[in-house]
């Protein structure tokens, strides 16, 4: 029964926290502070699915939650750019706003054949945009889709067919 109760008074404090005002101030960005990609160019051409590489000067990364002072963590947007009203605010999570609250510098992407764009945007301990924000230029990638070969030898073997 105890733990029940922790978990309530957790959850309920978690969502006045959100709730509250002081949970939604920006922090101010450090001066100098750019976020970048580290082996990614604009108009590139990749094949999915790409590596992609976030860069950071002037701060530090931090796991989402962990409130310490000129870190914070990367934010991936897909296809989409970082809005007024996002940017002071918690960033969305879905399909076009990857978070990365681990503090994970890199991820593996699978995109659709076609132009995409990307930009990184970083988020302080609680997800929100730093003041002003710290964003990474956005880029246009194209994905080619991959060859017929390459798709054959990354499928696993037919059943009956492995090798032991």
């Amino acid at each position: 029964m105890r733990l029940i109760s922790c978990t309530v008074v957790l959850g309920a404090a978690a969502v006045t926290l959100v709730g509250s005002p002081a949970a939604q101030a920006q922090t101010p960005a450090p001066p100098g502070a750019t976020a970048y990609f580290i082996n990614l160019k604009d108009r590139e051409t990749v094949t999915s699915p790409f590596k992609v590489q976030f860069g950071l000067t002037g701060m530090g990364v931090a796991p989402a939650g962990v409130e310490k002072e000129k870190t914070g963590h990367h934010h991936l947007l897909i296809d989409t750019k970082l809005s007024d009203e996002e940017a002071k605010a918690p960033l969305p999570m879905d399909a076009q706003h990857m978070h990365f609250g681990g503090g994970q510098t890199e991820t593996t992407l699978t995109l659709p054949p076609g132009q995409h764009t990307l930009q990184l945007v970083l988020g302080d301990w609680s997800h929100i945009p730093f003041s002003p924000p710290i964003v990474s230029p956005v880029i246009t990638i194209r994905v080619r889709q991959q060859s017929a070969a390459a798709q054959r030898a990354s499928a696993p073997a037919p059943a009956g067919m492995q090798h032991h």
